[in-house]
């Protein structure tokens, strides 16, 4: 025996002894076995909980300190004013629309002339410069969503970028890459919180789940922070677009049609970041080929498939929506033949047609649709030049 296991031996033996001689006598050596066992869990749970709190407050503070030093840095590569002023209102009926898209609607009674509106808020800006953070419509946070705070964050982080990237402001922000790990990590608690929504999503849907799946695709589409994001978070996006094929798939409620259309909208969203589309088609193609081997073995819709068939045709909308969208971009996201389901696909889809078209005539008309769509994207593929 090793000194590991022989010292692990008596430590376990060293407690048994120690909880029979302090057990109280109306207890058990068991029963107050037991009950220490639970006390130590709730203990951990509130540590546990305590942990969290602060990793999200930690988390939040590195997000306020990388967006002000952003913002330090675009006051410091030139005329603060001059910054300011590209971004300024050329009239007050825009200063009313920037006032407006805040992110805080005005009630009818809050509502002043825009005159007036614009005086306050050149003298609400007279006393320190203005930092360069775009205004846009935004959730505010609260403490209800907390996911609130990392979105508005990572939007704010976005907007700078394309400031900087639009020629708006002239500064270069790559020498900020070193902290962009707090943007992965802002990305993975975002992408927690969708995927622990959408596993039992409620309906109707708040536009912050909207919003929150084109800021995720927005950073995606970057070139530079999708380096940092994929390293961190692939498992994690991966995750969340399986999630929103089940919910489609597995849906059986009568008015599921509509949580339906969101989420579909919400993988055509994701989708439209090149960097995702081809994984998505290829989960999307895996399971209406699967559906058509399933659909090969009988003569008409049994009933425990009724819910399937139908839910199946949301996938066929969201896959026209990518097929086309990859179409018109000229193939960016790669897709090719020597992907195993678009092979499988292509393979048996004219024996698949003829042999469905009588039984399922509407399944095998989006069928052909597909493989129409596919064989564009394949003809864009090779008509590109080298």
């Amino acid at each position: 025996m090793d000194d590991q296991a022989w010292y692990l031996r008596t430590s376990k033996l060293a407690l048994a002894v120690a909880i029979i001689r302090s057990k109280p006598a109306d207890k058990s050596s068991r029963e107050y076995t037991e009950h220490l066992a639970k006390v130590v869990s709730e203990q951990e749970s509130t540590w546990r909980s305590k942990v969290e709190a602060l990793e999200t407050e930690v988390l939040q503070l590195r997000q306020k300190l990388l967006l002000s030093r952003m913002c330090s840095g675009l006051l410091e590569t030139g005329d603060p004013s001059s910054q300011f002023q590209a971004q300024e209102p050329s009239s007050s009926e825009n200063t009313l629309n920037l006032l407006e898209d805040s992110g805080c609607d005005l009630s009818n009674e809050q509502r002043s002339e825009p005159s007036e509106m614009s005086q306050n808020f050149v003298e609400s800006c007279t006393p320190t410069p203005p930092l360069p953070l775009p205004i846009v419509r935004r959730h505010c946070a609260t403490v209800e969503n907390p996911l609130s705070s990392h979105m508005q964050f990572l939007q704010h982080l976005l907007e700078l970028k394309n400031l900087t990237e639009s020629g708006s402001l002239k500064t270069d922000l790559s020498h900020f890459e070193n902290d962009f790990s707090t943007v992965s990590h802002s990305v993975c608690r975002l992408l927690d919180g969708l995927i622990t929504f959408y596993r039992k999503p409620k309906f109707p849907f708040s536009s912050f789940w909207t919003e929150a799946v084109d800021t995720l695709a927005g950073l995606i589409s970057d070139c530079n922070l999708s380096n940092h994001i994929l390293k961190k978070c692939s498992k994690k996006l991966e995750e969340f677009e399986k999630t929103l094929l089940q919910v489609i798939l597995r849906s059986n409620h009568i008015n599921r049609f509509q949580v339906q259309h969101h989420v579909s909208q919400s993988l055509v969203t994701l989708g439209s970041c090149s960097l995702l589309r081809k994984s998505i088609i290829s989960q999307l193609l895996s399971e209406v080929n699967s559906f058509t081997d399933i659909l090969g073995t009988i003569n008409q819709v049994q009933a425990s498939y009724v819910t399937h068939y139908e839910n199946i045709f949301s996938l066929f909308w969201v896959l026209e929506q990518l097929l086309q969208k990859e179409t018109k971009e000229g193939n960016t996201s790669g897709i090719g033949p020597e992907d195993q389901e678009i092979q499988k696909f292509l393979q048996k889809h004219d024996e698949t047609i003829f042999q469905l078209s009588d039984a399922f005539p509407l399944f095998t008309f989006y069928l052909w649709r597909l493989g129409i769509l596919l064989n564009s994207v394949e003809t864009v593929e090779n008509n590109s030049p080298p």
